[in-house]
């Protein structure tokens, strides 16, 4: 088969017209295809310790379009070098390599990699309370075990959910949990776009810390000439995702996002922020929305130049401020081979070590009484953006306000003034402020039909189970 007909197929695949696509994009495909499963199957095989034919085939059933062209990825493991190879019809080879404990793994470009070292956990940092035993929670009431049960369930062997963890947090404590085979209560599980929470709350640390003003332009060097528009963009911005650049959109996890130029940016460059960085204006700062994985590594190059300047200060500060506080004990940071956090998607912590996370915004940034976040971070963090239909606020994404997100999700059982981090193809950290409740829930399940994942059954079911006038209203 030659090139051009595999970049036809390829193509065909997509519910972009052929007449929109440049060839430039179309022959990044194959290479962002194969990038984006290396560093997934890398990742999941040496930090969270699962089989990488189960990563692989959980992880391309769940994006559209995917099945087309997953029989012809081959992918290698390399155990003892720990590397994952993998090709296209034996084209666009992308080499992912596992860069050490805390780290995960990186795409290798074929340029100099930034060393990066990793500080210890201060096991003594810990301010939030203990959340759970050693052992796995059984659901405290009938009401949560069945809960669980139909989360756990493949209604649908067409769209498999392919759960693997939830975690019930109510009052601090957790009340349920269960796990899928292979994982535990330690497995780090990747958040995806859940990352992009952790990153807007680093951000909100160096706010109270007077580092960093929420609504002044972002020292980025490449955007300080005395003609340049992109002057204008501001932290808020950057999280709101209404920075304006020319990235293309995020919101998609399908084949057809390959062709998007934020996607070059995670999987071809070896310097994301800096070819993020490099883009022009689409709309001026701040008049439009558009969620896009650059606005997020963009953060995350500020975050690092303003705790140090490097990314082992960056992780250092993530832990001594963020991580330890929290007793987040199973956390891992990718970073790219030139050392900028690829915050857009690329943490990874265990179930109860995300449920922790969720505690500190229902805590309203606070743990153990020490005061983390700034006061109002968590109002502002639930806010709803201007024209964010999905219903997104900053840094997270939200049910307040009128988008049609929230109203569809408040349609289907979700509490008005809930709010959540979310990854792609099944991630979520949902915190509950009315009921003092946290979900977590991790999978490999598709986007489409919102449905697919089982989260509002769970998310009703739960509230139902847990509500202060409801089962457990006794024992709390």
């Amino acid at each position: 088969m030659t090139r051009r007909n595999l970049i036809l197929i390829l193509a065909s695949t997509t519910a972009i017209s052929a007449l929109a696509l440049t060839a430039a994009r179309a022959r990044d495909v194959p290479k962002v295809a194969t990038g984006f499963v290396a560093n997934v199957v890398c990742t999941e095989t040496f930090v969270s310790g699962l089989d990488p034919a189960r990563v692989f085939a959980e992880t391309t059933s769940a994006m559209p379009g995917t099945g087309l062209i997953s029989w012809a990825l081959d992918y290698r493991v390399d155990r003892v070098r720990k590397d994952v190879t993998v090709t296209l019809f034996g084209i666009g080879k992308s080499h992912a390599v596992y860069r050490g404990d805390g780290l995960g793994c990186y795409l290798d470009h074929g340029t100099v990699v930034t060393d990066i070292s990793v500080p210890p956990p201060d096991v003594k940092a810990a301010l939030l309370p203990d959340i759970a035993g050693p052992s796995v929670v059984a659901p405290q009431t009938p009401q949560l075990a069945a809960a669980l049960e139909r989360a756990f369930a493949e209604p649908d062997g067409s769209t498999p959910r392919n759960t693997r963890a939830i975690v019930v947090m109510k009052d601090g404590r957790v009340v349920a949990e269960r796990y899928a085979d292979g994982i535990g209560t330690e497995t780090p599980l990747l958040g995806f776009s859940a990352t992009k929470s952790v990153i807007s709350t680093l951000a909100g640390i160096l706010v109270r810390k007077g580092a960093l003003k929420l609504h002044e332009p972002v020292p980025v060097a490449a955007w300080q000439g005395a003609d340049d528009p992109r002057r204008a963009i501001t932290l808020d911005h950057l999280i709101r995702h209404t920075a304006g650049l020319a990235l293309g959109s995020s919101l998609q996890a399908s084949l057809a996002s390959a062709l998007e130029p934020v996607n070059r940016m995670k999987f071809m460059e070896p310097d994301m922020a800096a070819y993020a960085e490099s883009m022009p204006l689409e709309t001026a700062p701040g008049t439009a929305w558009n969620y896009h994985d650059g606005n997020t590594v963009i953060l995350g190059h500020v975050i690092r130049q303003a705790s140090g300047g490097s990314a082992s200060k960056m992780l250092r500060f993530a832990r001594q401020e963020l991580f330890d506080p929290l007793g987040m004990r199973n956390v891992a940071i990718e970073f790219d081979a030139s050392g900028n956090a690829e915050g857009s998607s690329q943490m990874l912590a265990s179930a109860r070590d995300w449920a922790r996370f969720g505690q500190l915004y229902l805590n309203d940034g606070v743990a153990g009484g020490k005061r983390i976040l700034p006061e109002g971070w968590v109002k502002y963090s639930a806010s709803p953006t201007p024209a964010a239909w999905v219903g997104q606020g900053g840094g997270f994404w939200t049910n307040l306000g009128d988008s049609m997100g929230a109203s569809y999700r408040g349609e289907r059982g979700w509490p008005r003034d809930a709010f959540f981090a979310k990854g792609t193809i099944g991630q979520y950290v949902i915190v509950v402020p009315s009921e003092k409740l946290i979900i977590v829930r991790f999978g490999r399940s598709p986007n489409w039909p919102p449905e697919a994942d089982g989260v509002f059954d769970l998310v009703r079911e739960v509230v139902a189970a847990t509500s202060t006038k409801g089962r457990l209203a006794g024992t709390n």
